[in-house]
């Protein structure tokens, strides 16, 4: 290299782009820290524009590199349904068709379970298929019927008391196929539906937010690696979750 060139880069004015990116490497990672550390670079471009930050995604991703912020990877789940042989099922309402035309209209539901240093806490969310919003949802030691009865009464305190046309659909779980289960659902005007193969197609879009909820929350960038301590832990922290996620998160 002639001396001539590098005494040129040395003196020469930084760039509109370095400049650009001086500004906006910040920002970013603000979004990203605000956003419990799970955005990666199509909701972190999303999130700018929402923010009212004209930038291009690609110069999301090259400042997302730089600064060593990346989106929440998923990883495999546990199951954690157990159906009873010899028990009736309700029937498909859905048929993989997890779209509604307003709220109110169609329900999924599941369990998932984060393990604690007290034991396992069992999960239970209620969402909306119109908007994707969680309804209900309940923590709790156990994955009896109960705990599921109590997301329904959340969710019913939240939305009337009376849905009629409402489908909620779930697993084959024994808390969903239940007596007590069928029971509450029609005293508020809806009705059961099971997928009828049996496989996580059958409840996809409940089986996707339990699958983020344990990538984004659970086993989060947030947590580095800390173990959840008590049951209750797991709930407050669920609690604060379900209201970014209703209120702020992003969905496709």
């Amino acid at each position: 290299m002639a001396p001539s060139t590098y005494y040129a880069a040395k003196s020469r004015a930084p760039s509109v782009r370095s400049k650009r990116d001086a500004v906006m490497a910040p920002v970013l990672r603000r979004l990203w820290e605000e956003n419990y550390r799970v955005y990666g670079a199509r909701k972190i471009w999303k999130a700018a524009q929402r923010a009212g930050h004209d930038i291009g995604r690609d110069q999301v991703a090259r400042l997302m590199r730089a600064e060593g912020i990346e989106g929440v990877r998923r990883t495999k789940r546990v199951r954690t349904t157990r159906p009873v042989p010899g028990v009736s099922r309700h029937p498909d309402l859905v048929g993989r068709q997890f779209t509604a035309e307003a709220p109110n209209q169609l329900w999924v539901t599941d369990l998932t379970y984060v393990p604690t240093w007290a034991g396992v806490a069992y999960v239970c969310f209620i969402i909306d298929a119109c908007s994707r919003i969680i309804v209900g949802w309940r923590v709790a030691s156990h994955m009896r019927t109960s705990m599921v009865l109590d997301a329904i009464e959340m969710a019913r305190w939240s939305r009337g008391t009376t849905l009629a046309g409402l489908r909620c659909h779930s697993d084959a779980g024994s808390q969903f196929t239940s007596i007590r289960y069928g029971e509450r659902l029609a005293e508020i005007g809806a009705v059961p539906s099971i997928g009828t193969v049996g496989d996580s197609f059958d409840n996809a879009l409940a089986e996707t937010v339990n699958g983020y909820y344990k990538a984004e929350l659970i086993r989060g960038p947030a947590r580095e690696g800390r173990p959840w301590k008590t049951v209750e832990d797991v709930e407050l922290a669920t609690l604060s979750w379900v209201h970014w996620h209703n209120n702020t998160r992003l969905h496709g």
